[in-house]
């Protein structure tokens, strides 16, 4: 049976620029779907976040009643999440990171994620996989010498223009698709707000939320090809 580690964030705000606390947590849509898609297919599947910390959905995120539904389900392994610090990335076949503007709080800082994305990725039998604001977590990741663990590596993320549409980008402290670009990603922007997913080897990522689903079947052929 595959395995699968999910990484949710464990942030409650996201600090603006102006120092202000902007409510936020993981995007309900881009958990929900990977984790339907795998499960379904009889992947096992293992949630952790920084410290084990319960992990709660952006609010705004849920859009319907059918995903308060899938969470409420997943009451008791979300309560009790696996904590970061404990993972071993030798127990997966792949890591998936979910978005929302959690992991940009907590993430993107991370010395865990960066431990395990450092052991899966130069690994060509693993998978990696992250959806919009998820990638953030690539960014503490590096090498032995110093450099991005992702640099020169396709990818797609939420992109700026998105993070303008809808009103964010003035008070960000940073926008994801520039910080990557700036590390030295190969970024590959699609349609705003349309589905859109990059797989470069190993390497597996999505747009928006509208690209959980493209995301989550990827995932899925990588790990059972």
């Amino acid at each position: 049976m595959s395995s699968v580690l999910i990484v949710l964030s464990g942030a409650r705000f996201w600090t603006q620029k102006d120092g202000s606390q902007r409510p936020t947590g993981f995007w309900a849509e881009e958990f929900i779907t990977p984790h339907r898609i795998l499960t379904e297919a009889g992947v096992q599947v293992t949630i952790a976040t920084p410290g084990g910390r319960v992990p709660v959905a952006d609010a705004v995120s849920l859009t319907d009643e059918s995903e308060k539904t899938y969470l409420a389900g997943l009451r008791d392994v979300l309560g009790s999440p696996l904590r970061l610090e404990d993972v071993d990335p030798a127990d997966y076949d792949a890591v998936l990171v979910p978005g929302g503007h959690g992991p940009m709080q907590d993430l993107a800082v991370d010395p865990d994620i960066a431990r395990i994305l450092e052991a899966m990725l130069p690994d060509e039998s693993k998978a990696v996989a992250a959806l919009c604001h998820g990638l953030a977590a690539f960014l503490p990741a590096g090498n032995e010498d110093g450099s991005w663990l992702f640099r020169g590596r396709r990818m797609t993320s939420f992109t700026d223009a998105e993070e303008d549409q809808v009103g964010l980008a003035a008070n960000a402290p940073w926008l994801l698709e520039s910080r990557l670009r700036a590390a030295g990603a190969v970024f590959d922007g699609g349609p705003a707000f349309g589905s859109y997913v990059v797989v470069d080897g190993n390497l597996i990522t999505g747009q928006n939320p509208q690209s959980a689903a493209a995301a989550g079947e990827a995932l899925l052929k990588a790990i059972t090809a």
